[in-house]
């Protein structure tokens, strides 16, 4: 059994995009694992809606935190991870099998998806596996350390700079994963009035990171997979 862990926190999406996650997630990986959210939204822990769907709702024990810098509390012993965790950002869209995805390395390995620009250095925090018995010093040195990291701009560039160091971090295949504007890693950002937005044939999963998101497209493979 392994944890499938989302964080819902703010008012960036609606519901539509945890039970999406949720059916893609069903559609696609085939092993034992528990589907958890981890959110501050009222509605979902008090009405427990998509009661036709198997997902435990959790929030995080510190409420000092804003956004996504809220994933940083994944890592913590208090979120009751236990066993491997695959964890993926809501603005998703999952195109095929995931079980590598989940299974990838060992326990000991922390894996990351490296950014869709390959000058930055840093993992893309969109899509991470982890097992807390090993990890949680994530969490551990960013309290510790906390200071130093209020001038960076975002969760991916802490988790990067306390993971990327250790001997057991290993990354996820590039071909595995794809940006919904970035076609590939090859270094070519793309200007806004090329971007064709056309599915990798060989990538599982789609990152919307930014701007357009999976309900802004009008690209019919988007529109097939993300439900």
């Amino acid at each position: 059994m392994i944890n499938f862990a989302c964080v819902y926190y703010g008012d960036k999406y609606t519901f539509p995009y945890v039970s999406n996650l949720y059916n893609m997630v069903e559609r696609n990986l085939t092993l034992p694992y528990r589907f958890i959210c981890f959110t501050d939204n009222t509605v979902i822990h008090k009405q427990r809606i998509f009661k036709d769907k198997n997902i435990e709702y959790k929030q995080f024990k510190r409420h000092d935190f804003e956004g996504w810098f809220n994933k940083l509390q994944l890592f913590s012993k208090q979120s009751e991870l236990d066993g491997d965790t695959l964890y993926m950002d809501l603005d998703v869209v999952i195109m095929k099998n995931i079980n590598e995805l989940a299974t990838i390395g060992e326990s000991k390995n922390f894996v990351g998806m490296n950014d869709f620009n390959p000058t930055s250095g840093l993992f893309n925090s969109s899509i991470m596996r982890f097992n807390n018995k090993y990890h949680n010093i994530i969490w551990e040195d960013y309290l510790k350390r906390k200071t130093e990291f209020s001038s960076m701009h975002g969760d991916q560039e802490i988790i990067s700079s306390l993971i990327k160091k250790h001997e057991d971090t290993i990354s996820f295949p590039d071909s595995w994963t794809q940006s919904y504007k970035w076609l590939n890693r090859n270094g070519d950002r793309y200007h806004i009035s090329k971007q064709t937005y056309e599915q990798d044939p060989n990538a599982k999963v789609c990152v919307f990171h930014g701007s357009p998101n999976p309900h802004d497209s009008t690209q019919e493979w988007v529109q097939k997979l993300w439900k």
